[in-house]
């Protein structure tokens, strides 16, 4: 199976339209409300597919439009009741059998080569989200579909955001920070073992399933790949464009607890979210209460506040009717227990299981503290340089090797649907990301208990920082201040030279001239002395 680095799809040889031979099948998922006349166009479009038609299974989803909507008999008729389309789109899901799963908005006509050019891709790997190139007409919809929709649709507005999205990530290619975006619900395709892999559509959300929803595929580790010979009229303007402010208003509220991602909608520097950013793995039965305290306090102290814990222990086989405390064998897991349960970022758990939607998990062993901002350099590595994996060499004796790993989720599952057998994870893993090694104590890792900055401290720290900081504004504005007085000086100094320049000259010119004058009178005096002499003899 060809490997994909990142999101660089360009190692795929994807054929030319027309020549080529499809075996895979796709079921196109049309949730749809009221809008008969659209639909209409929409399954007549299909139908008119060059992909062949025993391949493609359409599938109707009426959400409970009034009166009830029609289809022709070749495709598959549902109804939910549930309103909102992630309902429909999951009711659409259960009943589809296709190899690939392709949504389809009601109000989106595919031009004829569309389909194949999304499935084209799918038979080079299991693990791509194709995504086509949809344009907006104002133009009427008309009564049957006109065999040339350029003609007819056009001038028509592209989708803007995801072109641009496109362009500067150099086709996606470039290390994107959010390649998921590119999952739209209007014309996306996935294979259906990724959905099953990241699961169906959020019914809980509002707005903004389509996007959360990418990021759980990408989190299954997918390949974003947009197609722009899979293209698409949009019968009218989106929501989103006649209203994209209140939009995402209400879509920022809600995704920001499922979308780790997006960082800029979680500024706030101290709360929790149902995803964190980074779950930490400690093994709570292979080191002492303190050890694994300092490990968890070290970690909750950090400048990376979206961090969670996972203490991993037998945690279901302890006693809870203790009558000798001090005797357990158990009591350095009764009193890590007891210690942490009333802190919502510690989770206690027998498995070590992580929510695949996490996007980077920290295995550190017991009695390890990173620094402050240990956590936050290794994700700096791993964001900016796009690694799978950061091994962090912790200590190396002749009893082995201790390692901290901070592996990315969607690195790990793509290893894992690319893994050959008897080949290594983490291998597979370099293949598809990359893995870097680092020296812990150059992160600062040490193998010491240490005492966390509490919120006092941290309140006279900071207090004490600022002080030093504005001591050190002003320090600077009076150096600036001495600064501008010397150039002043300077250039009064600069006006003396060249006065005293100008008087030098002028001292210089009249005792030349007085040179030459007494230079005459001397010759005047010799001659008349000559004379006088003459006269006498």
């Amino acid at each position: 199976m060809t490997r994909v680095r990142g999101n660089d799809y360009r190692v795929l040889e994807v054929p030319e339209l027309g020549s080529w031979t499809p075996r895979m099948s796709v079921s196109v998922i049309i949730p749809a409300y009221g809008g008969q006349d659209k639909l209409d166009l929409v399954l007549e479009a299909i139908e008119k597919q060059s992909y062949p038609a025993h391949l493609v299974e359409v599938v109707v989803v009426d959400n409970g439009s009034a009166p009830p909507l029609r289809a022709p008999s070749w495709a598959k008729l549902i109804v939910c009741e549930s309103p909102g389309r992630a309902a429909a789109r999951n009711a659409g899901l259960a009943v589809a059998s296709g190899e690939v799963i392709h949504w389809l908005d009601s109000d989106v006509v595919l031009t004829p080569r569309a389909i194949e050019a999304h499935m084209r891709w799918h038979h080079l790997a299991p693990y791509l989200v194709v995504t086509g190139y949809i344009r907006f007409t104002s133009a009427p919809a008309p009564a049957r579909l006109p065999g040339d929709l350029e003609s007819a649709f056009e001038p028509a507005e592209p989708h803007a955001w995801i072109v641009d999205l496109v362009e500067r990530s150099d086709g996606l290619t470039a290390n994107p920070t959010r390649p998921f975006s590119l999952h739209v619900g209007g014309a996306t395709s996935v294979n259906a073992a990724l959905v099953a892999a990241a699961g169906p559509m959020d019914e809980e959300l509002i707005l903004g399933q389509d996007t959360e929803m990418g990021y759980r595929l990408a989190q299954a580790g997918a390949v974003f790949v947009p197609e722009p010979q899979a293209r698409a009229y949009h019968l009218g303007p989106t929501m989103r464009m006649r209203d994209k402010a209140p939009i995402d208003r209400v879509s920022h509220a809600t995704v920001a607890d499922r979308i780790p991602a997006y960082r800029w909608l979680r500024s706030h520097p101290g709360r929790q979210w149902k995803v964190p950013f980074v779950e930490a793995v400690v093994r709570a039965d292979e080191g002492g209460y303190e050890d694994v305290r300092a490990t968890v306090d070290a970690l909750l102290a950090g400048t990376v506040p979206d961090v969670s814990v996972t203490l991993v222990g037998p945690w279901d086989v302890l006693d809870r009717d203790r009558r000798a405390p001090l005797k357990d064998p158990a009591l350095d897991l009764v009193l890590l227990q007891g210690h942490y349960a009333h802190e919502g970022r510690v989770r206690l758990s027998v498995t070590g299981d992580v929510d695949p939607a996490v996007p980077y998990v920290l295995r550190l062993p017991a009695g390890w503290t990173p620094g402050e901002d240990s956590l936050a350099r290794l994700l700096d590595i791993a964001k900016d340089e796009g690694q799978g994996l950061v091994n962090v060499l912790l200590s190396e004796s002749g009893e082995g090797v201790v390692t901290a790993r901070l592996e990315r989720t969607a690195a790990f599952a793509r290893a894992r649907v690319v893994l050959e057998p008897g080949e290594e994870l983490d291998d597979a893993v370099d293949a598809v990301f990359g893995v870097r090694w680092v020296e812990g104590e150059t992160y600062g890792f040490a193998r010491q208990a240490r005492v966390p900055l509490g919120r006092r401290g941290a309140y006279r720290a900071r207090t004490e920082a600022q002080a030093e900081a504005a001591k050190l504004r002003a320090e600077v504005e009076r150096l600036r201040g001495q600064v501008d007085r010397w150039r002043e000086e300077s250039g009064k100094w600069r006006r003396s030279t060249v006065e005293l320049r100008r008087e030098v000259g002028t001292l210089r010119r009249q005792l030349a001239a007085a040179g030459r004058v007494q230079q005459g009178l001397r010759a005047a005096l010799t001659a008349s002395v000559r004379r006088a002499l003459r006269r006498r003899a």
